[in-house]
């Protein structure tokens, strides 16, 4: 494709195996085919990509009315031509009309569809002649932009303003916020030109305002990594909770019997069950040193970069390929963190491709296998011990429903307020001041905490902590 940009020619290909199934757009844009790339194609593709991804529902809508046959069925590749030419011309402002139309008739004939450039040039010379329509991309569009089963739920669950704030984070490029080792990692990056910002939750979350901080060797080198902020308030939370459990622990037992502190400490046994990526299990290493971690992961594949991401903890934590619904049952943990596999809907604006792969039929299978997970955690956890249920996910079926289900097959459990874990980070300085009260609004009658997109500065998250009685 020598006339077509490479960035151009990465989205395009990107595009058609997302719409075929073949693979995820996360997985494909940090592919070597993307790696490869200069900075500046590299950036472009990711945002055509993840741009049309977003706004594909909208798009399809405005770009069927200026067909001759509105209802023709289009060939994916002539679709995903028109898609990208239509999102240059309406939302890439620096972006030239000829080339946004020119290169998507090239990859419309390129990709054997020769006989229909000639519809892709005249539908989108006319795209670009009207301007952006009528109603423009405001919240109408970005509500648009989602499926109506989505949209029709969420206003019934958590009501209007929260529907359109969901939506609206849904459409917008996720902040990228990082996790510092230490603080000469900030130090390095500032004499790098990247510029940080402080996170708005937690004391050791960065927000990225400008620069690659992925081209840095403090990056490859992992005393720098990317993780939501939310996602890292969720390893904060189960770390906190360990150490609670160890403290009350030293607090029961018999002075007499204990020699020093530190013998308790090593008693402590944490169990990731649904580990990968890794990055809550680096946040439960970093926070308890004297604890030993399983870190489990049912894929061979994900296994192999978890114990590579692991490997300066290999000496207390261990990476074990397992299904977290079926764990030993013998086991007797003090803490456990099950991050559930989840529809991750809270996770749009990040993998907006969800929208367009997941049907709500999928909800009850979903919320099956997370009650399975749930149920087994609940099995090895030692009596006394902490179960921390996480999901990215806003629907109630994975959330709730699921935690409501383990208490009607277990009764030795219960759940627990996350309030007062609230108030240990808050106590022990790791969340930021301010941020105590805005998390506090968001625990639920029940005392889990759920995180709306749009309320606070980071993607969708539920957390439930339920303790086992016998």
């Amino acid at each position: 494709m020598s006339a077509i940009s490479p960035a151009r020619k990465a989205a395009f290909r990107i595009l058609l195996a997302v719409e075929r199934g073949q693979d995820h757009a996360d997985d494909l844009l940090r592919a070597d085919e993307v790696n490869k790339l200069a900075a500046a194609d590299r950036h472009l593709a990711a945002a055509l990509v993840l741009g049309v991804l977003r706004w594909q529902i909208w798009l399809d809508q405005q770009i069927r009315p200026l067909l001759k046959r509105p209802n023709a069925r289009l060939d994916p590749e002539v679709l995903i031509a028109l898609r990208l030419g239509a999102f240059q011309l309406w939302f890439l402002d620096r972006i030239p009309a000829h080339a946004a139309i020119d290169e998507s008739v090239e990859l419309t004939k390129q990709s054997g569809h020769r006989f229909a450039a000639g519809m892709v040039n005249a539908v989108l010379r006319t795209a670009a002649r009207s301007g952006v329509p009528e109603e423009g991309v405001g919240e109408l569009a970005a509500v648009q932009a989602h499926p109506a089963w989505m949209v029709e739920r969420w206003t019934s669950v958590y009501g209007v303003e929260a529907m359109q704030a969901i939506c609206r984070h849904g459409q917008s490029q996720p902040r990228m916020t990082v996790r510092l080792k230490d603080a000469a990692v900030e130090e390095g990056l500032s004499k790098a030109r990247i510029e940080l910002a402080l996170g708005e939750l937690l004391t050791a979350a960065r927000t990225v305002v400008s620069g690659d901080v992925t081209a840095t060797a403090a990056f490859r080198e992992g005393r720098i990594r990317v993780q939501d902020e939310g996602s890292q308030l969720i390893g904060e939370l189960a770390a906190g909770i360990a150490a609670d459990l160890v403290q009350n622990r030293e607090n029961n037992q018999d002075r007499e019997k204990v020699q020093n502190k530190e013998e308790i400490q090593n008693q402590e046994e944490i169990l990731d069950a649904c580990a990968a990526p890794g990055g809550k299990t680096l946040i439960l290493a970093e926070r308890s040193p004297h604890a030993q971690v399983v870190a489990c992961e049912s894929s061979p594949r994900r296994l192999a970069e978890l114990r590579e991401r692991l490997a300066a903890y290999a000496d207390r934590v261990e990476c074990r390929l397992a299904d977290a619904a079926e764990l030993d049952a013998d086991a007797a943990f003090d803490l456990v963190l099950v991050d559930v596999p989840c529809s991750g809907t809270g996770t749009l604006g990040r993998n907006p491709e969800i929208r367009h792969r997941l049907q709500l039929e999928d909800l009850p299978r979903l919320a099956e296998r997370e009650c399975a997970i749930l149920r087994a955690a609940l099995r090895t956890v030692r009596p006394g011990g902490r179960v921390v249920y996480s999901t990215c996910s806003l629907e109630p079926e994975e959330n709730e429903q699921v935690v409501a289900a383990a208490f009607a097959e277990n009764q030795n459990a219960r759940q627990i307020s996350l309030a007062p874990a609230i108030e240990t980070l808050q106590r022990d300085g790791i969340l930021r001041p301010e941020a105590a009260d805005p998390l506090r609004t968001c625990l639920t009658p029940d005392g889990a905490l759920r995180l709306l997109p749009g309320a606070l500065p980071t993607d969708g998250f539920f957390v439930a902590l339920l303790e086992r009685l016998a």
